[in-house]
């Protein structure tokens, strides 16, 4: 069957299933199986010849693939990998797919990190709370290899698929230091480690936060993201968000800044929350690129005479 119509034909298939991008979908599943980019795919689509190599067995591959994504299969389990930011993450059952919505967390991450830089911190301690497939603390990583970035999860198979995306960062990145503990648990485990113990500048997380009665309307996330990255417990979905506040004011230096993602509906509360925290300060509700309020940062008090905080020289 010649390629285009081959696509055509699929992407009839996957919207007839009720796939909301079936013609991105198809094209994405035909540059995994005959191991092109999509755009190199699509040239070969109104090329004169439109052929590809592989013959039935890689047909048969395809068709194979267009059925199970009809049947709500994850379009990123089907190809093994999702991307973030500059990075292409690999991703399979048992962990959390990540959105481009956090990719804004990065970006607050970032700008925080260049703040701290004009402050003369220059190697700053960054670690991601709950970081599932790894991919905040890959793209800190990536992006900004002067820090040491750590990352914090419980789920065996997430932390599995974050190890293997931390081996596999591009050149020139700093490396990762992935704790498989619960992030409630993790300012203990820190201050027990006799190599650990110095504080954090910077805290990031993008917790579970879904509310238990408010079960995801997409059938991918329902049936195949892990329901301990889904819902944050408590009647609100918010008691990991606050043990992600509870665990950032252990580790962070005074001053020291965290961010986390949230739900829209719960911005309000946590700005509150924080608020009323004694030792949180400067509350900033931050909105995502669709002007949505996704994400909340604070710091930590200040110590009351300006102690010194980190043997590089650095002064709170």
């Amino acid at each position: 069957m010649e390629l285009g119509h081959m696509i055509r034909e699929a992407v009839g298939r996957l919207a007839e299933a009720g796939i909301p991008s079936p013609q991105t979908d198809a094209e994405l599943l035909a540059a995994h199986v005959w191991g092109l980019s999509r755009g190199e795919l699509q040239a070969k689509m109104v090329s004169a010849t439109g052929g590809v190599a592989g013959g039935a067995a890689a047909q048969d591959r395809f068709w194979g693939l267009i059925d199970e994504r009809r049947h709500r299969i994850p379009l990123q389990h089907l190809t093994g990998v999702a991307p973030f930011r500059w990075l292409e993450l690999r991703v399979g059952p048992g962990v959390f797919i990540p959105r481009p919505e956090t990719e804004t967390v990065v970006d607050l991450v970032l700008q925080r990190l260049r703040s701290l830089n004009a402050q003369g911190v220059v190697h700053p301690r960054v670690v991601d709370l709950g970081t599932g497939s790894g991919a905040i603390a890959a793209s800190i990583a990536a992006e900004y290899p002067a820090a040491e970035v750590h990352a914090v999860e419980i789920s065996s198979e997430a932390a599995a698929w974050a190890q293997l995306n931390f081996q596999n960062l591009p050149r020139g990145a700093s490396s990762v230091t992935l704790h498989h503990c619960d992030l409630r648990d993790f300012a203990a485990q820190w201050h027990s480690d006799s190599v650990g113990a110095a504080p954090f500048e910077l805290v990031v997380s993008n917790p579970p936060y879904i509310p238990p009665n408010m079960v995801p309307i997409e059938q991918e996330v329902r049936e195949h993201d892990p329901e301990v990255a889904l819902y944050g417990g408590g009647p609100d979905g918010l008691d990991l968000t606050t043990a992600v506040l509870q665990t950032a004011k252990q580790i962070l230096v005074p001053g020291g800044w965290l961010v986390l993602e949230h739900a829209e509906v719960q911005a309000d509360a946590l700005a509150a929350l924080c608020d009323a925290d004694p030792l949180l300060e400067n509350v900033e509700t931050h909105n995502d690129l669709t002007g949505r309020k996704r994400a909340t940062s604070a710091t930590v008090q200040r110590a009351p005479h300006g102690a010194v905080q980190r043997a590089s020289g650095r002064t709170a």
